[in-house]
């Protein structure tokens, strides 16, 4: 799927914007604080898939509307659906919502999340398959799959948490379901940095910018990387490194990048 279909793309569960390189996602249900619906869910999943084909698009910002990121799965049209299912149509909701975060991981594209207010449950789920989190220090992130019942493992959550802000903090928060506000989820390394709520939008498409404007296909080799050596070993790590590297310099970004410091500018990047 190239920029054109996708700049004309019509969500139905969510708000999407294109604008030049960076597409933006907004949760746009303010009543509720952004719930997911299990149709969202699935039209959010597809859109990732989709976003492989898009070489036009380079980054995406998520965001949630009216001063709130997602307050999860929506009471009613999931959790109210979900007691009436049996095993069978459990597990595939389940692994759809999984494939939610699988299908972010995969894309190319860095995604940027920029986090305020209720970030709970599916939507704290979200914030974690985002490859960057900008907060607010108001925000609120909690995973409060033990409060109605569940386990912590839940989209994903006991890999990627552990791994963002480390093995006994995760614990703490999948066991207890408690609030993580701001100021703790910048210490903990959960976002990246905090900014004010009004400049949270401004600051996050500057970065999904700058990001645009670098060497994206170097961005994508990065991005794979990343997720791709948490099940190898340091010499596989080290080889895989090793032969990303050499494709990079391939590229006529490094070309770009190399003549650009003889002449003393800053390299134009366009991303092959």
């Amino acid at each position: 799927m190239k920029r054109s279909q996708l700049a004309s793309y019509k969500a139905a569960h969510f708000g999407w914007t294109v604008s030049g390189k960076v597409a933006t996602i907004t949760l746009d249900r303010p009543d509720r604080k952004n719930p997911l619906t299990i149709e969202s869910y699935g039209e959010l999943r597809d859109l990732f898939r989709e976003m492989v084909y898009a070489t036009d698009i380079k980054a995406v910002v998520f965001t949630g509307a009216a001063g709130n990121f997602c307050s999860g799965g929506d009471v009613h049209d999931i959790i109210g659906k979900l007691v009436k299912m049996d095993m069978t149509e459990l597990l595939a909701f389940t692994r759809m919502t999984g494939d939610l975060v699988k299908a972010m991981r995969a894309c190319p594209q860095p995604i940027v999340a920029a986090i305020d207010g209720v970030c709970t449950g599916a939507g704290a789920m979200i914030a974690c398959g985002a490859d960057l989190r900008i907060g607010t220090p108001r925000s609120k992130v909690a995973f409060l799959f033990v409060r109605v019942g569940l386990s912590g493992a839940d989209m994903g959550a006991c890999t990627l948490l552990p791994r963002l802000i480390g093995l006994s903090r995760a614990a703490d928060l999948l066991y207890t379901g408690r609030v993580m506000g701001g100021e703790e989820a910048e210490r903990y390394g959960f976002y990246a940095r905090l900014v004010e709520p009004e400049k949270l939008l401004e600051e996050t498409t500057t970065l999904a910018n700058s990001l645009a404007d670098g060497p994206t296909f170097a961005h994508g080799m990065t991005k794979t990387l990343l997720y791709q050596e948490w099940s190898q070993g340091l010499d596989e790590c080290i080889e895989a490194e090793a032969q990303a590297q050499a494709i990079c310099m391939q590229t006529k970004d490094f070309e770009r990048a190399y003549h650009a410091f003889v002449a003393k500018q800053k390299p134009l990047f366009e991303g092959d």
